[in-house]
Formats: C-alpha cells, sequence, structure tokens
C-alpha cells in the first residue's frame, strides 16, 4: 500500500527566514563592535588606560548615588555630627581666638565676632562665614581666618588706611581712598589730614586723588578741598589762601599746574593774594585784601 507523503513547505520557509535574520543580527553586531573597535582604537590611550578611566567613572557614580542617599536619609548629618563629636573630644575644638594685622581697629571688636565659635568643634567652624562677618566692619579691607590645629582659631587683619578726612555739619568722619567711612576722626587724628567736602564729595575722593597727582609739588600744601556744585574743586592751601579751579577733569588738571608753574616763579603761596580763580583759564584773576578791585594774570605770561 502506498504511503502519502506531506511536505511542511511552511515550516521549510520559516526556519529559512529565521536564519537569515539571525545572520543580519550577527553582522550588525559585528559591524557594531568593528565601529566601537575603531573609535576605541583612535583614542589616544591604551586598553589598560580605557579599562581604569571606565573603572574611576563606575566607582565615582556608585559614590555619588551613596552621597545622595546618606543626604536624602540624614546619614551625613548624622555621620558629620559623629565626627565633630569625636574631633571635639580628642581636643580638636577651639579654645583660643588669635588675632593678627590690627592698628586701628579694636582688637576685641574681632573678637566679638569669632568668641561665638569657641568651645566648637574645628571641623564646625565655618571659616568663610566668619570671614564675610569681618568684612562688614568699616576698618576691614580683607579677612584670613584659619585653623591652627589642634584648638586656635586665627583672624588676620588687613586694614583700610585712612586717606582724608570728610567734613560733615558738625563733624568730621575718616575716609580711606575709595571714599569709604572708617569712624568719626578725633581732633588730634586729622590734624595733618586733607579735609575733604560738599556734597557729593565723598565719591570723589579717588578723582581728587588724580588732580593732585598732576602737580605733586603743591600737594602737601593743600589742607581742604571742596566739591563746588558737585562739578568742581576750590582747593585751600596751609596758608588759608583758596583756589578755584574749572570744571572737568582735564581742565582742572592742567589749571593746577599751570598754577605750579606760576607759583614755582612769582612765590604765589604765602603772598599777599588771598584768593585765585582760574575758572576761565588761561587766564587767572587774583584778589588781595583792602583792594577794590581784582588783578588778573595770563597764565602763559609773566605778569
Amino acid at each position: 500500500m502506498a504511503q502519502k507523503i506531506s511536505r511542511n513547505v511552511k515550516g521549510v520557509r520559516r526556519q529559512a527566514r529565521a536564519a537569515d535574520t539571525s545572520r543580519r543580527v550577527r553582522k550588525a553586531r559585528g559591524q557594531g563592535r568593528s565601529l566601537l573597535g575603531s573609535m576605541l582604537a583612535a583614542l589616544p590611550f591604551s586598553e589598560s588606560q580605557l579599562h581604569k578611566v571606565f573603572t574611576v567613572l563606575i566607582f565615582a557614580g556608585v559614590l555619588a548615588f551613596a552621597v545622595f542617599i546618606a543626604r536624602v536619609t540624614g546619614l551625613a548629618d548624622f555621620a558629620e555630627d559623629r565626627f565633630a563629636l569625636a574631633s571635639a573630644n580628642a581636643g580638636f575644638e577651639v579654645h583660643h581666638v588669635e588675632v593678627r594685622g590690627t592698628n586701628h581697629l579694636s582688637e576685641m571688636m574681632v573678637y566679638e565676632h569669632a568668641i561665638g565659635r569657641r568651645d566648637l568643634a574645628m571641623t564646625r567652624v565655618d571659616l568663610e562665614a566668619l570671614r564675610q562677618e569681618l568684612l562688614t566692619m568699616p576698618w576691614v579691607k580683607d579677612a584670613r581666618v584659619s585653623r591652627q590645629l589642634p584648638d586656635v582659631l586665627v583672624v588676620d587683619i588687613v586694614e583700610r588706611e585712612p586717606h582724608a578726612a570728610l567734613r560733615r555739619e558738625d563733624e568730621l568722619v575718616l575716609i580711606d581712598a575709595t571714599g569709604v567711612e572708617l569712624e568719626e576722626a578725633a581732633p588730634d587724628a586729622s590734624k595733618d589730614m586733607l579735609v575733604i567736602g560738599g556734597e557729593g564729595a565723598q565719591s570723589q575722593v579717588a578723582a581728587l586723588a588724580s588732580l593732585l597727582d598732576a602737580a605733586p609739588a603743591l600737594r602737601q600744601q593743600v589742607a581742604e578741598a571742596d566739591w563746588i556744585g558737585n562739578r568742581r574743586w576750590d582747593l585751600t592751601f596751609s596758608t588759608g589762601q583758596r583756589l578755584s579751579l574749572p570744571e572737568g577733569a582735564d581742565r582742572s588738571a592742567a589749571a593746577l599746574v599751570a598754577f605750579a608753574e606760576a607759583d614755582g616763579v612769582h612765590r604765589l603761596i604765602g603772598g599777599e593774594v588771598v584768593a585765585f580763580d582760574l575758572r576761565n583759564p588761561p587766564n587767572m584773576t587774583m584778589r588781595v585784601p583792602g583792594r577794590a578791585e581784582t588783578s588778573e594774570m595770563s597764565m602763559g605770561e609773566d605778569s
């Protein structure tokens, strides 16, 4: 009896498609590995170096994740507290505060800011926060705070230098070269200082210094400087004589230099003239006590 043979055509086709798909996947993987290998080969690192880099990156990622978890759960604060306690028990806590660099500034004013850190574990002292507190003090130009283990907190102060005395209605205030107020000036402290006055003069301290630098021979003889109308300077010499300068930084500097040259020839400072007016250079008007009329000098000519 003849047997009937049934051919499973559909199964063969499925197997063929599966085999084809498998070949494509292997080919794609091979190309991917080849491309990745080419990229890695192009890098200026050896395989061992790359392995170390990847290891460090993985370790850093794990560490960052651990720190994040510790902060979220409060374990970091707990660990910090325990470490601070252990440090304090070992003697690493603030017992002394050493202040350096103070001259005009009272050390006690610095202690008032730093004394709150006494008996605090060294690891608990926020050095930058203390520094920022100190920088709010008028005399402090800069400050550095450091730990001197095991138990000393060191504060180094850089003071502002008094530059002039700012005249107000009923007082004089010491200011530095940038116009920062330091403290009320005692009569003996401001005796030999330049006195500055006039509305807005405090913001013009640097400009006045540049003006006086233009004629250094006169600088030491200027006792007072008044900022007039928020636009120009009147200078008063130690002899009491007054010089009125024109507006504008360049014009006033040129006028002051011309006056210094004229003073070198005619000995104007210390003479009988009480007021010099150079607001209209090159002509200078001079006023002499007891004379109804003023005299005039051209700064470009000898009189």
